[in-house]
Formats: C-alpha cells, structure tokens, sequence
C-alpha cells in the first residue's frame, strides 16, 4: 500500500510538474515573441505617450493591440499582471519530485559506483544526497557569479554567454562523472532550471517591483532594473529547450549510460539552444534557417556518438560461443523479475518499472534487444542491487536464440 501511495503521489506530482511548465514555458515564450515583433507605433498620440512599441494580432476570433512603454506609462492599473508564480510552482514540484525518486533511494538513482572518481564511486547515500544539493546550489552560485562580473551592466552579453556556455559544458562533465547516468542527466537540467526559477525570484521580480514603485511614487526608473531583467529573460528562453530535452532524458539509456553522456549532453544543450534562436530571431521579422540546420547537425553527431559500439560503455562482448534462452532466462529470474513482474517483490515497487514485464518467455524475447542493451551498458539492474555479474552480462551480450 505504501508503495503504491508513493507511485500514485509522484503521478499526481508529475502532472503538477507538467501544467505549471506548460504555464511558465508558454508565457515566456510569448512574450520574448512579443518583445520581438514589437513595431514602432504609427500613431503619433501614442508615441507621445511613451509607446516603445506595438504589435497588432488576430486570435481566436478577436484582435489584439498589445503596447509596451520604454518610459513609465501616465497611470499604473491596480490590477497590473505579474508572472512568477508559475515560475516557482514548476521549480517547487520538480524539486519534490527530484527528493520522492532519486534522494529516497540514492544508493540505486545517485550514486555511480563505476565513476573512475574513488570519492564518488564510495559515496554513502546521504553523501550522495549532500552533493547533489551541494552541485544545484553551486551550479546557481557560479552562474550568478558569472553574470554579476562579466556583463553587469549588461554591455558584455555575448561574452557572458559565451562563458555560460563553457559552464555548462563542465556541468555535463561534472555530472556524469559524479552521479549516476540517469541523474546526471536530470540535474544538469536541474542547474539550467534552479537558474531559470532564481532569475525570476532574485533578480526579474524584485527589478520589476522596483520599477513599479519608482513609477507609483512619480519617479524615474533605474534603467539598470528594466535591462538586467531582459538579460535574465534572455538566458532563460535558450534554456528552456534543453531543460525539457534534459527533463524526459530518463527514458533514453543509450545517451546517459554512454562513456560519452557528457559529450551527448552538450550536443542537445547546443543544439536547444540553437533551435530556440531559429524562433527568436523569426519573430524579429528573420528568418535564418542555418540555426535550425546547426542544431540538426549537433543532433546528428550526438546520434552518431551515442550509437551502440562507440564508447567504452558498451565493452560487454559477446563470447564465441552463443547464450541459449534458458539460460537467460534463469538470470533474468534471479537478477530482473524481482521489480520487472506484474507482481513485484522488490520493497518500493508496486509495480514493474516502464510497464516492462518478464514473466514469461515469450515477454522475455519481447524485449531482447532491449535487455542487451541495459545490461551491457550497465544501466540495469538499478544500483546493480540486485547483483548482476560481469560473466551474467557477457552472457547476455552472448544470447544467440
């Protein structure tokens, strides 16, 4: 029962999760749109009113006539709208959902007993929940840091970006070589998005408010609050693809157990990032289609790396001589169907994970290529909690019928 309250708590906490990143996503998309297609207002009445720009729209059966003031507009509404909430709830349920799955049981989601790194192979599980924490306040930290001494008044943007860039190279690196693949890939996206959530809480609201202020109490604003603000709206749009990417990674063993994870990782963060900058640079009214093509080509070579033989994660080779079925069988058995069976053993699990079910042959051969490759690569059993020898896998590298 308590198995199940905790699968059916993380069910309704992923749909949470979801909704509020749909909400925070979408609007921020929007808006950086927005902010992109604004055309100088043709109306002199309204460029003497401060009017920066407007863009007119149709949707829905309606027209829109959106207005953005570059100066503070003659009266504030009392009902001005603000958009963090979403921002928070979607960083909130992540990291509830990060502590119910992987901090619960960091012996099988953290810990990377085969990291050439003798400390973090030797992590204890509370260790391993330590750094992880340690690794997303730090990863924060060093952005902020980043941006406060490069471009603080934001007029060395492109060489911030080009550092951030170099940062989360070494994340990635950093990651895969700490934690466990599945969860190096998950909280690197965890570093891109505790910057998105802090970014909103420490430096675009309390900007805004401040500008608001200044502007209730008949004064000018500091300039410097308007443009820190859109650098860290900036950041955040080409973040918000690989964090997704890097979001529903889980699935996908062939990148995070590759010798290479760290490589693959970048690749997709590039080529996000890439992809991203196709749609902003459209809605100024270009279109440069080699950002799509770059971003395809990262994604070809990150197809290319991860490919079953290039990488030292794959190096369980079969024997000469084949693997009868029985034989996997009696491994899978002792080895596997404590968690991968309609009715698990295996204490935390209610049922079997991904639905993978080996309860008989032919469920076993179902999925034989699919078995081949977790095990060669070391990804399952979890945590190898169960046991798994080196002379089991290569058995199973070996299966000829």
């Amino acid at each position: 029962m308590q198995a199940y309250l905790l699968d059916f708590a993380n069910f309704m906490l992923r749909w949470l999760h979801v909704i509020a990143a749909i909400a925070w996503i979408g609007e921020s998309i929007y808006f950086v749109m927005l902010d992109n297609s604004l055309r100088t207002p043709k109306a002199d009445e309204d460029r003497q009113k401060g009017v920066f720009g407007e863009m007119w729209a149709v949707h829905g059966g309606g027209f829109y006539h959106n207005q953005k003031y570059a100066t503070a507009p003659a009266k504030l509404p009392e009902d001005l709208h603000w958009s963090f909430w979403k921002a928070y709830t979607t960083w909130l349920s992540g990291f509830v959902l990060f502590v119910m799955l992987y901090m619960t049981s960091p012996g099988f989601y953290l810990v990377n007993p085969g990291s050439s790194w003798a400390w973090a192979a030797n992590l204890s599980g509370w260790q391993a929940n330590v750094v992880a924490l340690l690794f997303l306040l730090g990863g924060w930290v060093v952005y902020n840091e980043l941006c406060k001494r490069i471009s603080p008044n934001m007029d060395r943007d492109g060489v911030l970006s080009l550092a951030v860039a170099v940062m989360m190279v070494v994340v990635a690196y950093l990651s895969t070589q700490i934690f466990a693949g599945r969860a190096a890939f998950l909280l690197t996206g965890a570093v891109m998005a505790t910057a998105m959530s802090a970014n909103v809480f420490f430096w675009i609201i309390p900007g805004q408010r401040r500008m608001v202020a200044a502007m209730k109490a008949g004064e000018a604003p500091n300039p410097l609050d308007g443009k820190r603000g859109k650098q860290r709206s900036v950041h955040n749009t080409y973040f918000t693809l690989p964090v997704v990417l890097l979001m529903i990674s889980n699935h996908y063993s062939f990148a995070y157990s590759h010798e290479y994870a760290w490589v693959i990782m970048s690749l997709f963060i590039f080529a996000g990032a890439l992809i991203r900058q196709f749609f902003v640079v459209m809605h100024a009214g270009k279109t440069q289609p080699a950002y799509p093509v770059a971003g395809a080509a990262l994604i070809a070579v990150a197809f290319w790396v991860g490919m079953p033989g290039n990488g030292a994660s794959r190096d369980v080779m079969a024997s000469e001589e084949g693997t009868s079925l029985a034989e996997v069988e009696a491994i899978i058995e002792s080895r596997c169907v404590s968690c991968h069976s309609s009715d698990p053993t295996q204490e935390g699990f209610s049922s079997a994970p991904a639905g993978v079910i080996y309860d008989t042959t032919a469920q076993i051969e179902g999925h034989r290529e699919k078995i081949r490759e977790v095990v060669a690569s070391k990804y399952m059993p979890l945590g190898n909690m169960t046991g798994m020898t080196d002379e089991e896998r290569e058995a199973i590298a070996a299966w000829s019928e």
